[in-house]
């Protein structure tokens, strides 16, 4: 059987608010606990990371990323409580989208 698989995205007002890549570089935030480090391992630079972590921000209600200056005492980041929700809804309609779109859509696809 051939592999199924989606990219979500979530447009407000026709530009994309949330979406596969805003959502793994906040899954890296969690786990590294910094912009920087989440931006190297994803490889991209971060001022990307930084401008599409501001453009969700401005999408929500309420902010995804909480950031502290860097410098001589160093800086963080982390995801707010809305930032934790928003990642495990999108995961869990990722999920939801897939298997209907596995049983809707994938008895079209060839085979071989």
């Amino acid at each position: 059987m051939k592999s199924i698989s989606i990219r979500l995205r979530v447009y407000v007002d026709q530009e994309l608010a949330i979406g596969p890549g805003r959502i793994e570089l906040l899954e890296h935030i969690e786990r590294t606990g910094s912009l920087a480090s989440a931006a190297r391992a994803l490889h991209m630079s971060y001022r990307r990371a930084w401008l599409l972590m501001r453009s969700l921000n401005e999408a929500l209600r309420e902010p995804a990323l909480e950031s502290a200056k860097g410098g001589r005492h160093g800086g963080g980041a982390a995801l707010t409580r809305s930032g934790k929700a928003l990642v495990r809804a999108y995961r869990r309609t990722e999920a939801e989208c897939l298997a209907r779109v596995r049983v809707q859509l994938g008895k079209f696809a060839r085979r071989d």
